[in-house]
């Protein structure tokens, strides 16, 4: 069965969400895991592919996009917004406001949860959904962290 884990951030801002998506996925990949971030759209992606190059100067994250026009690259990290990887990952990190049909093939479900009214409404929907079926949740509160 999937885990489950809830990252509840004092962040407001998608920019916020994104640079800790970022250390997140740097850090499951030093754990030698496969991470396939889901996004709600092309755009999304691509700001976080983007980001991903830049959000620390000494970081390196080898990742593609999954894109109906292109081969899907070798690395461990990919970027989605459409449909369920074709590869078999270990975390998938949820960035979409719904919950991907696919979220069950992976060992880790991520949730990464701003201080934003539109994320806060549809994270709560997840973890109803989650916790109603049975699924193992934790929660990382970073807003108690300094």
């Amino acid at each position: 069965m999937t885990d489950i884990l809830f990252y509840v951030l004092a962040a407001t801002t998608i920019v916020e969400q994104q640079q800790f998506v970022c250390r997140l996925t740097e850090k499951a990949l030093s754990q030698g895991k496969r991470v396939y971030i889901h996004t709600g759209s092309r755009n999304h992606a691509e700001q976080l592919d983007r980001q991903l190059w830049e959000f620390r100067d000494s970081a390196f994250v080898p990742h593609s996009l999954v894109d109906e026009q292109r081969p899907v690259g070798q690395s461990p990290v990919h970027i989605g917004w459409h449909e369920a990887p074709p590869e078999q990952h270990d975390v998938l990190i949820n960035l979409h406001h719904q919950l991907p049909s696919f979220f069950g093939r992976f060992d880790r479900l991520v949730e990464v949860v701003i201080q934003h009214d539109a994320v806060l409404e549809h994270t709560r929907d997840h973890f109803r959904f989650l916790r109603d079926r049975g699924y193992p949740i934790t929660h990382q509160d970073m807003r108690l962290r300094t």
